[in-house]
């Protein structure tokens, strides 16, 4: 179901934009978009909070323990970094959307 990347030696579960969506649609969770505020305000996934990667590790305590939370970026590459900072962080239920090109590529709306 879900395939697994190894970055900095870290575990991080990957999601398709379709598994997302058939999977997390009536789960609850928290999906972070981890680009530069600019750039979230140019098109973000509906529901997104916006936790710029570079600084996502002083803004831990606004992420729940208890809850899946769901990252994405433009390419994939800050939202696996991003991954493995909350890995180490100690939440486990982490899951990389990897880019949001490949959200729009599959058909999926942004909001602006």
């Amino acid at each position: 179901m879900f395939g697994f990347l190894f970055r900095s030696g870290a575990r991080v579960k990957s999601l398709t934009p379709q598994q997302y969506h058939q999977d997390f649609r009536q789960r609850e969770h928290v999906l972070v978009d981890v680009r530069t505020p600019a750039e979230f305000r140019t098109g973000h996934i509906p529901g997104a909070r916006n936790i710029d990667v570079q600084v996502i590790d002083r803004h831990l305590d606004k992420l729940p323990n208890d809850k899946p939370i769901v990252l994405y970026c433009r390419s994939g590459n800050r939202s696996s970094i991003a991954a493995s900072i909350l890995q180490r962080a100690g939440f486990t239920e982490v899951y990389d959307l990897g880019g949001i090109g490949e959200w729009v590529a599959a058909g999926f709306p942004i909001q602006r």
